[in-house]
């Protein structure tokens, strides 16, 4: 159960909860209950034990001294000091760097800094180990921390391969020799920070594990909390469990920018902070006293009737943690991927719950036929309607739709259907927020991200990180590793990749395919090799997550792994389609053209994988128009019913929409995309709840009274049997399930045999399928000759004109098609086949089918 305050879901609470008030910096007021506490049991300590710290490794300093000297650790800390007073250091300054180090940090153990307090742990454990069984001092282990969980994907060591030569592009495309020079010192920059990683922090194994040593660590003896932030003069920890007294616990800072504190156990045991405790970090900075959420916090919400969010302190007990039961599924040769955002997955105006997805949503996509479902939305963002793109808190997972428990429960259910999980997540910018996200976080411009105008995206009114800072990037590499690890996701697409890769993020820019616009000094080499180092991390350590990169630039290598030279990406996301299809819809039938529409299918680069959409989540938002809308417009709303004749502007919108989609699966890529409700048509375009928006200018933006109304999905309709939309739902169900029986676009084979601009015809293989496409708006064609490429017997397995797809069934499908020796369109065999108007018809190869086997009971 959850509440909804104003269109906001909040975590269940108890029934005597009182909100208290918040000041501006999020200021409170003695508390005495927490979000999940069953009871009002504080034993706190009479006394914060002021504690010394771990002895840890030293870090080089790059990037405005953003690596971290861990409390305790001295060596070469003067030559530090000296980097210190230089701002603009960057990682390509620093190359020659380096620094006598151990590993990372130790165990937490040690900032007790009391032997007895260690050796009383040790002698704990032991006696555990000796009192109990193995599975009971598993269990127990817990309490040091280490969460017991179902490692499927541990059988084998994980290691992260060391990098290549690197040189392996040139062979792949000779054309990169001419830009050598800038190729071979990205990848020059690369090896040489996998190089500091490596000698500083003990390999990028460790550097991915950041959240096991900054943001809250459990131990048997207390709590650490440690956080970066070396602008900040002052800070404390701050929060239900001690009243948020800014005198109680304050913390301690090394000289480059990390505080600490430890807190040890109250005097019964318990933890001195209790689960769903809210939470901040209070510092003076230089731009004053601020609240933060901890940059690393794991868990935040917004409380009913308030504006800031509260980082919550999540660490349920053993009994009431989601253990995974499902095996993680193997990566499928071809990838459907249903994209999908939890919260407007109800067919009812509301925010949806993840548990309700699990339940409702997730089965309809396995029966479409999907074998991935990419999730949008996750990481926390205050600001509902920016669709989960201006991130606020990175670790955590968004609140709105219940707890980090009922996500993990989601994904394990998608498990046992056989879906990956893919995560939308966010690295190419941050919420500007200063409230409850990482701008300002200590009080300066340049923390996680560049200052001025470089840290700031003006279209997107969002923060610009840093990758040249050895901090930003631990934090999101760990960040990538946190989602894999803990939650079980299969992989990321990487949203806004473009933008990270060049410094004019692709804005007012057209890529025309020149070389010179992808090597020159225009791109961001710090972040091209962050995303070859959270590749790197990725597969070394999951070999079968998929990543996928949002990019419109095409830039080359971008799907080569990182040893040859490339970005690491498994897939682009090739947005070139759906523009294309958006510019052919906005033209006459008679203006489309056959050759244009093929081009922009097939231009993508060889052994570079792609997936394909006619559209995506980009073109349902309000503003723009899906594509049945483009095709049938307001008809939707008056003639989808079958009580109803279908006008001329239906006919032809539902037979172009099977059209559009089964092409773009066909010729596009390797991969297919489908925003969730599209498959059918959906009428509405997406508009989040909003309120009036008012411009510093005087002028106001009108909202829309903050309604739901356009916020969710009406799979009501694609499953109505009186309507039309079932016809779309039911076509698009079978081309995934044709694609899952053949595998055509994975296939080595493809061939398109003709474009004919005149018949509006094209042809073309994939596979040992031949697709025959008529786009013509009323001429078909008898005892048409298409070209092929294998002999034998060919028959009907997709037709988009079957009465079941709303067509108007002018094929036989018991026909039997018998190829012609001879070369026809370049194909050294052929057959004839009648291709009716606005028509898209698969025929297989009849002697590449398996034998039929009986029904199962």
């Amino acid at each position: 159960m959850v509440y909804s305050i104003s269109g906001v879901r909040f975590p269940p609470v108890p029934s005597v909860y009182k909100s208290s008030q918040s000041s501006f910096h999020g200021e409170r007021r003695s508390t005495t209950l927490s979000y999940f506490l069953k009871k009002n049991t504080f034993s706190r300590k009479t006394l914060a034990k002021k504690v010394s710290h771990d002895s840890n490794s030293v870090s080089s300093v790059v990037a405005n001294s953003d690596k971290v000297l861990v409390p305790g650790e001295q060596d070469n800390a003067s030559s530090l000091t000296d980097q210190l007073e230089t701002p603009e250091v960057t990682l390509e300054e620093t190359q020659d760097l380096t620094m006598k180090s151990e590993n990372t940090f130790e165990d937490d153990e040690a900032a007790s800094g009391s032997t007895e307090d260690k050796d009383g742990q040790d002698s704990v454990l032991s006696s555990l180990v000796e009192d109990k069984s193995k599975v009971q001092a598993e269990k127990a282990s817990v309490s040091v921390g280490r969460k017991v969980k179902i490692e499927r994907d541990e059988v084998k060591p994980k290691t992260i391969p060391p990098p290549g030569s690197g040189q392996k592009i040139y062979e792949i495309d000779p054309l990169l020799l001419g830009h050598r020079e800038h190729l071979d010192f990205r990848y020059g920059q690369y090896k040489r920070l996998r190089e500091e990683i490596d000698k500083c922090e003990g390999g990028l194994d460790a550097f991915s594990r950041g959240y096991e040593k900054f943001g809250f660590m459990r131990r048997a003896t207390g709590i650490t909390y440690r956080e970066w932030a070396p602008g900040a003069t002052s800070a404390a920890l701050i929060g239900d469990f001690n009243n948020w007294n800014p005198n109680a616990d304050i913390m301690t800072r090394n000289e480059f920018g990390v505080w600490e504190i430890f807190l040890p156990n109250n005097v019964d045991g318990s933890p001195p902070i209790p689960h769903g405790s809210r939470v901040k970090i209070r510092m003076e900075t230089p731009s004053g006293v601020k609240d933060s959420i901890p940059a690393w916090i794991k868990y935040s919400v917004q409380a009913p009737g308030e504006i800031p969010y509260d980082g919550i302190y999540y660490d349920p007990p053993e009994e009431e943690k989601y253990i995974f039961k499902y095996p993680l599924p193997k990566r499928p040769k071809s990838l459907r991927i249903y994209e999908s955002h939890v919260g407007m997955s109800s067919p009812e105006p509301l925010i949806n719950t993840y548990a309700n997805f699990r339940d409702y949503v997730l089965p309809r996509i396995k029966r479409l036929g999907y074998n991935a479902v990419q999730i949008m939305a996750i990481q926390e963002h205050s600001y509902y309607a920016s669709f989960g793109y201006h991130v606020t808190n990175f670790f955590a997972p968004s609140s709105r739709f219940g707890t980090p428990d009922e996500l993990k429960s989601l994904i394990d259910r998608a498990h046992e259907l056989g879906l990956l999980v893919l995560m939308d997540i966010v690295h190419s910018h941050a919420s500007n927020n200063t409230l409850d996200g990482l701008n300002m976080f200590d009080g300066t411009d340049g923390h996680y991200f560049h200052p001025g105008s470089r840290g700031y995206h003006w279209m997107w009114d969002s923060r610009l990180f840093n990758y040249g800072s050895w901090e930003v990037l631990r934090f999101l590499l760990s960040n990538a590793r946190w989602w894999l690890e803990e939650f079980k996701f299969d992989g990321f697409r990487f949203d806004g990749v473009t933008s990270m890769m060049y410094t004019h993020h692709g804005l007012e820019v057209g890529f025309t395919g020149n070389y010179n616009e992808y090597f020159g000094f225009a791109t961001d080499v710090d972040a091209v090799v962050y995303l070859m180092l959270v590749n790197d991390v990725i597969h070394g350590l999951y070999p079968e997550a998929v990543t996928i990169g949002e990019d419109v630039s095409g830039m080359p290598t971008f799907c080569l792994p990182t040893q040859d030279g490339g970005v690491g990406f498994d897939y682009r996301l090739h947005m070139a389609i759906a523009d294309k299809w958006i510019e052919i819809l906005k033209k006459r039938d008679e203006d489309w053209r056959m050759g244009d529409i093929v081009h922009t299918l097939t231009n993508r680069r060889w052994l570079e994988k792609c997936v394909a959409y006619a559209e995506s989540h980009d073109q349902a938002l309000v503003g723009d128009k899906t594509i049945a809308f483009w095709l049938m417009d307001k008809d939707m709303y008056d003639f989808m019913a079958l009580d109803r004749p279908a006008t001329p502007l239906i006919d032809r919108g539902i037979a172009l929409h099977k059209m559009i989609r089964l092409v773009t699966m066909g010729l596009g890529g390797e991969g297919y995309l489908n925003f969730m409700g599209n498959e059918f048509g959906h009428p509405e375009w997406i508009d989040f709840p909003r309120g009036d928006q008012h411009l510093p200018n005087g002028s106001v933006i009108p909202g829309n009274n903050n309604s739901f109304d356009k916020c969710r999905r009406r799979f009501d309709l694609g499953d109505a049997e009186y309507l039309r939309y079932r016809w779309m739902q039911e076509f698009d169900q079978a081309m995934q399930h044709v694609e899952e029986k053949y595998g055509f676009m994975t296939s080595d084979h493809q061939y398109t045999s003709r474009k004919d601009e005149g018949d509006r015809i094209i042809v073309f293989e994939r596979g040992n399928l031949v697709f025959v496409f008529n786009f013509h708006w009323c001429n078909s064609y008898s005892d048409y000759r298409v070209g092929c490429l294998k002999p034998g017997k060919y028959k009907i397995v997709l037709d988009s004109d079957d009465p079941l797809f709303g067509g108007f069934n002018r094929l036989d499908h018991t026909a039997e098609y018998f190829t012609n020796e001879g070369w026809y369109n370049d194909r050294p065999r052929s057959f004839l086949v009648y291709s009716p108007s606005r028509t898209a018809v698969v025929y297989a190869l009849v002697d590449d089918e398996a034998e039929p086997q009986p029904a199962k009971p």
